[in-house]
């Protein structure tokens, strides 16, 4: 099953069936490792964080169930972090080497990619239990499923239509409160956060209902996607930021690591620049007007 609510059938059942499905997945690739614990670990974040996406779409009519469930899963995914978070930094790192403009820099940066590397590789070993974690995990993710299978979101088509209405007019507010932040010049890293967490949201709600109007709906999940990626450069770059400035040690070279902040700096303004322009497009319409849109497109779409 996908990650989709159909709105021909019973909202209840698409609920529970898209949590038990994403969590089940989590348990799986913890389990199954096809690609390693540390690859695994990065499936199954992504799969909970779908999870937490619906259910703040149910909040209005959930609210108490969506605050235990959603500080479950947040802190259960937080103990997987750590390998996951420098292995971003390499990944960053190998972003500014290809975007290199000149050859000496190119050098420079391809050094920094080795010793992020090492590092990531130092953590892993250091992180003797991971595997402990992952079977924490896959226990956290079975209480979530009794959990979710014990909640009851009955309600009728239009009931559905005005829940999410409610939902989508709130996350869109959230949306517009840190878009306007990150508008500020001297607008704080924690705002990026903050709207890269509302984008994730905008994504995910759409993929989520696109039966409603696949073409557009596709579109716009696209468009947010792609602004997550972008804020999620511009943040590993902070990090990475914060790594050179904390763990100097790590530079062979002191000219390396001048190099790597150079960079840093000059990637953080072109992101930072399409990010904006992004957000602007993927929450131009005024968070009423786009809920009320959702709510009709239900109807709609259920009839």
């Amino acid at each position: 099953m996908s990650y989709r609510i159909r709105p021909d059938r019973a909202f209840d059942g698409e609920m529970h069936k898209v949590a038990v499905h994403q969590l089940g997945k989590a348990i799986t690739v913890l389990k199954d490792r096809p690609q390693g614990l540390h690859e695994a670990v990065h499936a199954a974040r992504k799969s909970i964080k779908r999870v937490r996406a619906l259910y703040r779409l149910i909040a209005p009519v959930a609210g108490e169930f969506q605050r235990q469930e959603n500080d479950r899963l947040r802190d259960m995914a937080r103990t997987l972090s750590s390998v996951r978070d420098a292995t971003a930094m390499i990944e960053v790192s190998l972003y500014l080497q290809e975007t290199a403009t000149a050859p000496d820099e190119r050098q420079a940066l391809s050094r920094v990619n080795e010793v992020l590397t090492a590092r990531r590789d130092r953590l892993s070993e250091a992180e003797s239990d991971l595997e402990d974690k992952a079977q924490a995990a896959i226990d956290t993710c079975l209480e979530a499923i009794e959990a979710v299978k014990s909640v009851s979101v009955e309600c009728g088509r239009r009931d559905a239509a005005r829940l999410l209405q409610k939902s989508w007019r709130k996350n869109g507010r959230k949306a517009m409160e840190a878009f306007c932040e990150c508008g500020d010049t001297d607008a704080h890293v924690e705002s990026f956060h903050n709207l890269r967490k509302r984008s994730q949201d905008c994504w995910m709600n759409h993929l989520l209902l696109r039966d409603i109007w696949p073409t557009a709906m596709h579109a716009k999940q696209l468009e947010a996607k792609a602004l997550v990626d972008v804020l999620g450069r511009y943040l590993d770059l902070s990090i990475l930021s914060g790594v050179a400035d904390r763990e100097p040690h790590l530079f062979d070279s002191n000219d390396d690591r001048a190099r790597l902040l150079e960079a840093i700096i000059s990637r953080q303004q072109v992101a930072r620049k399409e990010a904006l322009s992004r957000a602007h497009r993927v929450f131009g319409d005024k968070p009423e007007r786009e809920a009320r849109t959702i709510k009709q497109l239900w109807l709609e779409a259920a009839d």
